[in-house]
């Protein structure tokens, strides 16, 4: 199977298996990477993207990954006509990717107690829990990730193009950077997807000794990246980037 929708899916799900998967080594009992640190998640979750977007590419398809750059790049060419397919592959991507860190992980659930260190590894969650400074926090965080995710693709950076290959090494490092600097407040989800599917498997899946899925605050992290998705790309039109 190839094509864009299939490559948004399946580089999705190389993106949470891997991604959350490092959050799962961190913080499940008993586990080697056990209480590794923020340093360590936040270096899982980059090389995850470059993973992520190198398997989509790797089987035609687009590696969007995500749906605020989805819609951003929708609003900034104007072509809507993939936004519906490709974030339903992402959102599906996300789920099967949770779904198989629960498999490698298994025997790590029942022995973990803390039922929100169990809903950690699946979605995001605020540091100090204020719903408007949250929601702010993602839609700030998201225009940077648009912003600086364009400019590496722009003309400005490579007149003819960067050469094949690099692009994914980029936005790697730049969600890096984004978990070190920004990623406090909120656990930086600045991607629907990435939120909402482990956050559907969390709650469906028979984990053991697990909480709520916390569906109060789901909102945050689907909402505000695409909102910051949206800014982004009139960002980077208004200043030629796009």
């Amino acid at each position: 199977m190839t094509g864009p929708v299939f490559g948004e899916f399946l580089g999705t799900m190389i993106l949470i298996l891997l991604g959350d998967g490092v959050v799962a080594n961190v913080l499940l009992n008993k586990s080697k990477g056990q209480n590794s640190g923020w340093i360590v998640i936040t270096t899982g979750w980059g090389l995850a993207v470059l993973a992520g977007i190198i398997t989509s590419l790797g089987v035609g398809g687009v590696a969007h990954l995500n749906p605020a750059v989805t819609v951003a790049l929708a609003v900034g060419s104007g072509d809507y006509a993939n936004v519906v397919p490709y974030i339903a592959a992402q959102v599906a991507g996300a789920f099967v990717g949770a779904a198989i860190v629960w498999l490698v992980y298994l025997p790590h659930w029942a022995a973990t107690e803390d039922a929100g260190l169990k809903l950690a590894i699946f979605s995001t969650g605020p540091g100090i829990r204020n719903i408007p400074a949250n929601a702010l926090t993602e839609f700030l965080v998201t225009i940077v990730l648009v912003l600086v995710g364009f400019a590496i693709g722009s003309k400005g950076v490579a007149a003819s193009g960067l050469p094949a290959g690099f692009g994914p090494y980029l936005w790697g490092m730049l969600v890096w950077s984004l978990g070190l600097s920004l990623g406090g407040p909120t656990g930086y989800a600045i991607n629907p997807a990435r939120d909402l599917g482990p956050r559907i498997a969390h709650q469906v899946l028979p984990i053991a000794g697990k909480g709520g899925s916390d569906w109060g605050y789901a909102l945050v992290p689907v909402l505000a990246p695409l909102a910051g998705g949206v800014v982004g790309a009139v960002i980077c039109k208004l200043t030629g980037i796009l």
